[in-house]
């Protein structure tokens, strides 16, 4: 099964409009998310990659290709008569991870890179995408069996986020009764891990923005389905973010990382 994963956002929580490092290619423990994000699929064993690429989409070529030589893997590239795509494999690898590099716009909505790389795609019943900045302890085979247990289009993966902010509790007259330092939200939010069948394509419209247009338009339609995921899940998307999942890394707590 392949892994759509959206590489094409500029980051700008992390750093100003400025800054020349793709959001995939911030690091944790010296190594870009983007490779945290492909390591966790491939411990499941989801490991044939398509990368939607944007903003600054060469330095994240440049890292997929000379970075893993570097790291000593034998790594092929072959460049196909047709299409956006460079194609990698590694095939003396441990992880055997095959990647695909796909252009798609560098201002693209979300929706409208997965259109054009329908190609790409021919031939999946069915395929995973997520967000180029979402790390979680997630069993991904079970999300998968999860998805094709009930038959419907899409299925995302539902979690429990903490506020960024720190909640304060009144009671008559301002009195404060209780201060909650970043509470668990009472809502699920969509933590990014998502699970399409080929009908997705038809529920895509031009420059869809994906989570307002076609997942919207499949909720209303009972399409939608939701696995509940209730252990580790974050996100990176601003630099605190980044500097603490450094310091789990750091002490050996990343919940993300169960290869060895």
């Amino acid at each position: 099964m392949k892994t759509a994963i959206l590489a094409g956002g500029r980051g700008t929580r992390l750093a100003d409009e400025q800054n020349v490092t793709p959001k995939v290619l911030y690091e944790i423990g010296n190594r870009p998310i983007l490779w945290h994000i492909m390591k966790m699929f491939a411990q499941d064993g989801f490991d044939d990659f398509l990368l939607l690429l944007g903003h600054r989409a060469e330095q994240v070529v440049d890292y997929v290709i000379h970075r893993a030589r570097y790291e000593g893997r034998d790594v092929q590239i072959e460049l196909p008569s047709t299409g956006p795509a460079r194609i990698i494999e590694e095939p003396e690898d441990t992880d055997r991870w095959r990647i695909t590099l796909c252009h798609t716009g560098t201002d693209s909505e979300k929706g409208e890179r997965l259109r054009r790389v329908r190609p790409y795609l021919a031939g999946e019943p069915d395929f995973m995408v997520t967000y180029g900045d979402g790390l979680a302890d997630i069993d991904l085979r079970t999300l998968v069996k999860f998805h094709r247990s009930h038959g419907k289009t899409a299925t995302l993966t539902a979690i429990r986020a903490r506020s960024q902010f720190g909640h304060v509790k009144l009671a008559d007259g301002g009195v404060v009764t209780q201060m909650d330092e970043n509470p668990m939200l009472p809502e699920f939010v969509n933590g990014g891990f998502m699970v399409f069948n080929q009908s997705i394509f038809d529920w895509l419209e031009p420059d869809d923005p994906l989570e307002r247009g076609a997942l919207r338009r499949l909720a209303e339609a009972g399409e939608l389905m939701a696995y509940v995921h209730n252990g580790f899940w974050t996100c990176m998307d601003t630099y605190k973010d980044n500097l603490r999942l450094n310091e789990l890394w750091a002490a050996g707590e990343a919940p993300w990382k169960k290869w060895e």
